[in-house]
């Protein structure tokens, strides 16, 4: 498990009302406090345990309309791993057309998650 500082202040966004929990790891415990509904707890132990993000970054298109192309992960993606993320697709160049939600990337670094198109992209 990943260390823990003595106590560790996360503002929680599982929910709209975005509550200021303090969570500290007790023996192999994660106790957290001031979680105003039941998705707090969960957010707060896999903030600490796996952190993940949503990415959204271009990858560069041949023969596209534009020269970008807008991508997102499907699933919101290891913290750790984000810059070796954008590293890899800043050498990826797809051809064009693209059709928003298609595949442009699967199992980006062996994650298991896809990079998606976030728009349409026509051929020139």
């Amino acid at each position: 498990m990943p260390e823990t500082p003595e106590k560790m202040n996360i503002i929680c966004v599982a929910c709209p009302q975005g509550c200021r929990l303090e969570a500290r790891r007790s023996g192999g415990e994660i106790l957290v406090s001031n979680e105003g509904c039941k998705r707090g707890r969960e957010y707060a132990v896999n903030e600490i345990n796996d952190p993940r993000r949503m990415v959204a970054t271009t990858l560069q298109v041949r023969g596209g309309l534009h020269p970008l192309v807008p991508v997102h992960t499907a699933r919101p993606f290891p913290k750790g791993k984000i810059r070796a993320l954008l590293a890899a697709l800043r050498e990826i160049q797809i051809q064009a057309p693209v059709r928003l939600g298609q595949v442009v990337q699967p199992d980006a670094l062996g994650s298991g998650i896809d990079i998606l198109a976030s728009r349409d992209m026509p051929e020139k």
